[in-house]
């Protein structure tokens, strides 16, 4: 079966267009279908408990002080502290179970036979098996002192500090602050059991499983994964029929000429582009020292190898959990993307042997934009966590508080200007390419690529602090799964199409539609995709089955990526002449990772009724780092050893410090993510499955033995991806000084130009 380029292309605006048609019904109905705010929540005798302005205040300090990054609400965040929604259902639970006992029995609940515990903990679970019709929340007398002391036991953690759960003295600034906190809290617990008008389970759908307060998975989520085990195995049949149907001639090296890195000259631009990898490298190194302090957090909360007995100071005052693992994500985030960035304006030459006027001028000045906003961003951070900036502006300058979306969004402003520059600098890098070439043409793929991830960005930009949590759970998604799971996966395919092409190993219309049929995939299931995580936090369960549909879909693009990488792989690895094996040997990683941690794990924690219990846990970890690091942190390098190589004199080349550090990578990360991080994260999904949510991520799960014990088993990963991350920057530094000066004024004929990039039309 031949498929054309212009056939692809009407088929990527038609699945685009439904997309949008989609994901925008589903904003209309967010914001329709939202759990509401109550203007006040009123006791018995219809004093006050709360006020609406109260929990929207609470929703504020959640975010001012980090603790996203510390714990997780309905599920998101970090899996350090509690979930601050099942945490407060439990609380709830238990402290109406003391209220009712004592009422009743004058004893306390755990003084009481099993009888009259039957008898109390019914009366419970149908208080709390109720309706909302609108107007005031009205509270039993059990659930309004439930809430009074849920506020104490908050002010107490979070105000006054528990190093026992690595919370920090004064993480919260002051009592009033920390009693709003626990009215948020307590009001997304009462939206996860309390139902949804017309419906027989609650707003999350029954989240989190909790038995006591009547949560239960539904049957939609055990009926959906059913459905789910059987698209996966006609996802992954289609996948290989596409692969094997579609007529895309692998890379070959026979009877073709692959430029030598020496056979090329560089550009000014392109030493200019080099300049962003050391920045990156730099970024990456204090990622992954962070992610072993992190790591550590879980085994001594308050310390760290015991340096606090001999200084007298807690790391966790003066660096967080919190402020650690924001650090940490946002890190990841930067320099990766900004290694990308990079790429995107070295690769321009290598195609039309082309130099804007003031080219590498302009992308100094992008790069140093880049470092102000980096810098700017993670200050930032610190100072609105640590409450020095105040007023409107700690979510303008300092810590907007969301995981992923952390910086300020003046910061986050930056990002997106920075995306901005970028693309006007690779258009005039690709003007030669774009002037000749279709609009669905490679140069236009990789514009398409770049622009879809600032468009996504906008997204963060639709929600204050004070919009339902519900609400900005919802853009929050679009900006991290579209990014990961369609715009990066978009750039991944163009950046190799575009890499390809530039060492003549395929034409230019061949890249083409390769790349324009793995964008059509990924962006047919990746985008609608993203409704997996609108299960639990509040939005309608028509998600349910549109979310498990296309989450397993995206199996199909991942098995032809892998099968693509396969091919390369085979073919590099015949031919012993091939100068870039140890570029290609990044690629191929990137594309088993990919197939491994988004593909497998992520098909595993996506099926309704998994997620139902896993949610939250350390299998979504294990996920994560063998889809970001695993995936897109390996392409990345494998665009650096790339450049460098053309960078650098071939009798000067040497490459054995990356495969040193390669190979610390691969297996760092096997042993972190199949030796520690996943045996947890089952442990978890055991713990939930036995005695609820709140204990699978109870203080009292992570200091069990076993679990103690695989936390220490993350060690020698976590060595061996610090010790891979350390050679890297050391073989960077040696590097620096045997890149090969650029030509003055090059030209074309100085350049070993793919072979008619610029006639294949």
């Amino acid at each position: 079966m031949e498929l054309k380029r212009k056939t692809i292309a009407k088929a990527i605006a038609v699945v685009f267009i439904f997309n949008l048609v989609v994901m925008g019904a589903g904003a209309w109905f967010a914001y329709q279908e939202a759990p509401p705010i109550p203007d006040e929540v009123v006791g018995p005798d219809g004093d006050v408990v709360v006020s609406g302005e109260e929990i929207r205040h609470g929703k504020t300090v959640f975010q001012k002080n980090g603790l996203m990054n510390h714990g997780s609400i309905l599920g998101n965040g970090a899996y350090y502290g509690s979930d601050f929604t099942a945490d407060a259902l439990e609380l709830k639970v238990q402290f109406m179970r003391e209220y009712y006992a004592g009422e009743r029995y004058g004893e306390s609940y755990d003084a009481l036979d099993s009888a009259e515990q039957a008898a109390v903990a019914d009366v419970v679970e149908k208080d709390l098996d109720g309706s909302y019709d609108g107007g005031a929340i009205q509270y039993s007398a059990a659930e309004a002192y439930a809430h009074e002391q849920v506020r104490e036991e908050y002010v107490e953690r979070y105000h006054e500090g528990d190093h026992e759960r690595g919370v920090p003295a004064g993480m919260i600034d002051s009592e009033a602050d920390a009693e709003q906190f626990a009215d948020f809290a307590m009001w997304t617990a009462w939206f996860s059991h309390t139902d949804r008008p017309g419906s027989s389970h609650s707003y999350t759908n029954d989240w989190p499983y909790n038995p006591s307060a009547g949560n239960d998975a539904t049957a939609a989520s055990m009926t959906w994964s059913v459905i789910a085990m059987v698209l996966l195995v006609a996802g992954a049949g289609i996948g290989i029929w596409l692969y094997k149907s579609v007529q895309l001639p692998e890379p070959s090296t026979e009877g073709i000429s692959v430029p030598e890195p020496g056979d090329v000259s560089i550009f000014p631009s392109q030493r200019a582009a080099l300049r962003f990898i050391p920045v990156a490298a730099g970024l990456f190194l204090a990622q992954v020292l962070l992610g072993g302090l992190l790591a550590h957090f879980y085994i001594e909360r308050a310390g760290f190898f015991g340096i606090e007995k001999l200084f007298g100071v807690h790391i966790l005052q003066l660096l967080p959990f919190s402020l650690a693992k924001a650090w940490h994500i946002d890190l990841g985030i930067l320099w990766i993307a900004a290694t990308w960035l990079g790429a995107g304006l070295f690769l321009p030459p290598l195609l039309t042997g082309y130099e804007p006027p003031k080219q590498s001028t302009y992308i100094d000045v992008l790069l140093g934009a880049i470092v102000v906003v980096t810098v700017g961003g993670l200050s930032g951070i610190w100072l609105g966590a640590n409450g020095y900036i105040d007023g409107q502006l700690w979510w303008i300058l300092g810590n907007e508080g969301l995981e992923y979306l952390e910086v300020g969004k003046l910061w986050q402003f930056g990002i997106l200007a920075g995306f901005g520059i970028w693309a006007v600098l690779a258009i005039r890098g690709l003007k030669p390419l774009l002037d000749r070439e279709p609009v669905f043409g490679l140069a236009h793929m990789i514009l398409y690529a770049g622009s879809s991830i600032a468009l996504l960005f906008v997204a963060g930009f639709l929600f204050t602090p004070e919009t339902n949590i519900a609400v900005t759970e919802f853009w929050r998604w679009w900006v991290v799964h579209m990014w990961v799971e369609g715009a990066f996966e978009f750039f991944i395919i163009a950046i190799v199409g575009l890499t390809l092409v530039s060492m003549n190993l395929l034409t230019r219309r061949t890249a083409e539609k390769a790349v324009m049929l793995q964008a059509l995939l990924v962006m047919g299931t990746g985008i609608i995709g993203v409704s997996h995580h609108y299960w639990w936090v509040g939005m309608p369960d028509m998600w349910v089955p549109i979310g498990s549909a296309f989450s397993t879909l995206e199996l199909i693009p991942l098995v032809f990526i892998l099968y693509e990488a396969l091919g390369q792989y085979r073919v590099m690895s015949a031919d012993g002449s091939f100068p870039y094996r140890l570029p290609f040997m990044f690629i191929i990683a990137s594309g088993v990772w990919n197939f491994v941690g988004a593909g497998v794990l992520g098909f595993f924690i996506n099926l309704p009724l998994i997620n139902y219990y896993e949610h939250g846990t350390y299998l979504t970890v294990g996920h994560a780092h063998a889809a970001m690091f695993g995936a897109f942190g390996f392409l990345a390098l494998g665009m650096v050893t790339y450049m460098l190589q053309v960078a650098i004199e071939p009798a000067r080349w040497d490459g054995s410090w990356l495969r040193a550090a390669f190979w610390c990578w691969n297996v760092g990360l096997v042993l972190m993510v199949f030796v520690s991080v996943l045996p947890v994260g089952f442990l978890q999904l055991e713990t939930a499955f036995t005695g609820g949510y709140a204990a699978a991520r109870s203080l009292a799960f992570y200091n069990q033995p076993l679990v103690q014990t695989l936390f220490w088993a993350r060690l020698p990963g976590d060595s061996l991806v610090i010790l891979g991350t350390v050679i890297y920057a050391a073989d960077l530094v040696r590097k620096r000084f045997v890149l090969r000066e650029s030509a003055e004024d090059p030209s074309v004929e100085d350049m070993a130009v793919a072979e008619g990039i610029l006639s294949d039309d």
